[in-house]
């Protein structure tokens, strides 16, 4: 069957197609369908439901959308839901103009704005998380959200960026118990214990359910 997934990002939706293997993901990209929902949202969840009710209104069919981002402990969860927009310690919720800097330089800023953080005594350790929120919505009364997060810790120096597989902050996203970035796991590695992969495996349960 075929799920649409709101969202333009197609690292996205390859990680949910891994997920959903049996169903043909699509992303609004792939019909060209216009799509750019305002998320104005103050939690992961809400931004995830704008999505979803936004493109479902358009398609009429069932949709998958998720928000998540990656939230620092030091920074008092930062960027969280601004992960995207995220353009240093200036910036910490994007540009007034809404145009945005490259990756590299998001994970430069993330990077050294941790260590100072923590200099200035505003934080004890590198602790930092991933959040996804994911919702099914089937319609206004049928919707059903789960939430899941992916622990970790941000590297000491860009320079120790790693790994070429995943997407985002993952290449100075340090997780402990497998001793490599999120960049360095294999895409069986990272579903099995991601913020993405716990939240899909637990909203699979119920899509599945729902679409017999």
């Amino acid at each position: 069957m075929k799920i649409y997934l709101a969202t333009g990002n197609k690292d996205k939706k390859r990680e949910v197609q891994e997920m959903f293997p049996e169903h043909t993901i699509v992303i609004p990209k792939d019909e060209n369908i216009d799509f750019d929902p305002v998320e104005d949202g103050k939690t992961f969840y809400e931004n995830s439901l704008i999505k979803a009710k936004a493109l479902y209104e358009i398609v009429h069919c069932p949709v998958i959308a998720d928000d998540s981002g990656i939230c620092v402990d030091a920074l008092n969860g930062a960027p969280g839901i601004f992960t995207s927009r995220y353009a240093g310690p200036d910036f910490m919720q994007g540009k007034p103009d809404g145009s945005k800097i490259s990756q590299a330089e998001q994970n430069k800023f993330l990077v050294e704005q941790t260590t100072k953080a923590i200099a200035d005594g505003k934080g004890k350790d590198r602790k930092a998380h991933y959040t996804c929120a994911m919702v099914a919505y089937f319609g206004a009364d049928r919707v059903f959200v789960c939430q899941e997060t992916f622990e970790g810790e941000i590297i000491d120096r860009i320079e120790n960026a790693r790994g070429t597989n995943g997407f985002g902050y993952d290449p100075i996203f340090y997780v402990p118990e497998y001793k490599k970035t999120s960049a360095e796991l294999t895409a069986e590695e990272k579903n099995a214990i991601s913020h993405r992969g716990k939240a899909s495996r637990l909203l699979k349960t119920i899509v599945e359910k729902l679409l017999k």
